[in-house]
């Protein structure tokens, strides 16, 4: 990816402030490509969005390091421009579960010549109750646990660990239900419901998911809910379920949508992003089909929607 006057907005506390380490590394490699990089540390929680914004026009790329969600103030800023520039992304957060989807190594060296060697690719975003989100939005029992598991269990076992846990923090007897009515591809669901995600990734709390050919561009979003299991025997065979991503439909809700509406009996606290998404009765997510352009290792799958 060529450009000429490149704008590089980070994050200096994300990741326990591991880029600063290795700013000097990776402005070489921009310099030695040919950039012309003015550099940004965030100040504030929102100030990338705010840079970005103020920036329109001036630069011919953004590259942005920092967490998820710093990447999400960049695309949110990016979304308010008249002038659309490609996002290169430097992940420097605790799980950097986008930057695994894409395929962008956890080296900032190694990241910054993927933005320097790499492509444009035209990204689905996703729209929560109007704000944008990159890659997950969910409720549920198990919102919380997945940055408190182990790292030595997540290698191991993957979303397993993630279930378990999730379940033994709260145990059976205080699973808490959720009924709501959900509306998508012109079907009415309605169940009550431990958990549930519509997302755009295969990595989540920073392990890796059977991706079941999720695809970053094609205009639809994964969405699986779990329902509320009636006893320990339900509980065992929604287990054995997930355990085999078999997703049991008696168990399990997954289905892909571009659009769902969702009504709860209640307000229901949400994450986005990984990040406190407040408390909704109603929510409306939107799949905007190709909106950002990230740069993109080539040959990657999951950015191909047409294979």
């Amino acid at each position: 990816m060529k450009a000429n006057k490149v704008l590089f907005v980070y994050n200096a506390h994300a990741g326990q402030g591991r880029i600063r380490f290795a700013l000097t590394d990776v402005l070489d490699i921009f310099q030695k490509a040919g950039y012309e990089v003015t550099v940004h540390p965030t100040q504030a929680r929102g100030d990338a969005t705010v840079c970005v914004k103020e920036n329109d026009g001036k630069y011919d790329m953004v590259v942005c390091s920092g967490g998820d969600g710093t990447l999400d103030e960049v695309i949110k800023g990016m979304g308010e421009c008249e002038h659309i520039v490609p996002i290169g992304y430097l992940p420097a957060g605790s799980t950097n579960d986008f930057g695994k989807t894409l395929g962008i190594p956890a080296e900032f060296s190694k990241a910054a010549k993927v933005i320097v060697d790499g492509k444009p690719f035209a990204c689905d975003v996703g729209k929560f109750n109007g704000s944008p989100f990159i890659y997950i939005v969910a409720f549920g029992a198990l919102t919380e646990v997945s940055y408190e598991t182990n790292q030595r269990i997540k290698n191991v076992f993957g979303h397993l660990a993630y279930v378990i846990e999730g379940i033994k923090s709260v145990g059976m007897g205080n699973l808490k239900p959720f009924s709501m009515s959900i509306v998508a591809n012109d079907q009415l669901i309605k169940d009550t419901f431990i958990y549930g995600m519509v997302s755009n990734t295969i990595s989540i709390g920073g392990m890796r998911l059977q991706d079941k050919g999720v695809k970053l561009d094609d205009g639809e979003f994964e969405a699986l809910f779990i329902k509320y299991p009636n006893d320990p025997v339900e509980l065992n065979s929604l287990l054995s379920s997930l355990l085999a991503q078999e997703f049991d439909p008696e168990h399990i809700y997954y289905f892909r949508a571009s659009e769902i509406h969702i009504k709860a009996d209640q307000e229901i606290p949400w994450t986005v992003d990984g990040e406190n998404g407040g408390s909704h009765k109603e929510v409306d997510i939107e799949n905007l089909q190709k909106h950002v352009q990230i740069i993109a290792p080539e040959n990657l799958p999951v950015l191909d929607s047409e294979t």
